[in-house]
């Protein structure tokens, strides 16, 4: 179970798609199971604990991010299952990303899953 820390746009094909089947088994959890099975105690999964509000955003973020790039979504989550509708940021994750006592910036981030050619030249898009 992994939802990245970086903005969608950042995400190629393979993490894009593999985020979206990811996170909808994630909800599933959280909303249709009770917080039980599966995953239910990852660390993935516990961060998300509370935040299905952000956990829809972040879904629709994505969807909208397929379209751009044309894929055909057809699974979308039921908003009526988001129970706490106040207002959220994404969680922080539990695994370390920082540089020393600050928290990393997206670039940072981006650093953990691509080479500094890359970041570079734009390929990881």
């Amino acid at each position: 179970m992994r939802v990245w820390d970086i903005h969608v746009k950042h995400l190629c094909r393979k993490h894009l798609l593999g985020e979206h089947r990811e996170l909808h088994g994630l909800w599933n959890i959280l909303t249709k199971h009770g917080g039980k099975g599966g995953y239910a105690h990852h660390p993935e999964t516990k961060r998300w604990i509370g935040k299905t509000f952000a956990l829809y955003n972040r879904h629709e973020a994505l969807v909208k991010e397929m379209e751009r790039r044309e894929f055909n979504h057809q699974s979308p989550l039921n908003k009526e299952l988001v129970t706490d509708k106040s207002s959220q940021d994404l969680p922080r994750s539990p695994y370390k990303h920082t540089s020393g006592t600050k928290r990393a910036t997206e670039r940072e981030t981006m650093r953990v899953f691509f080479t500094q050619k890359q970041l570079e030249r734009g390929s990881y898009v």
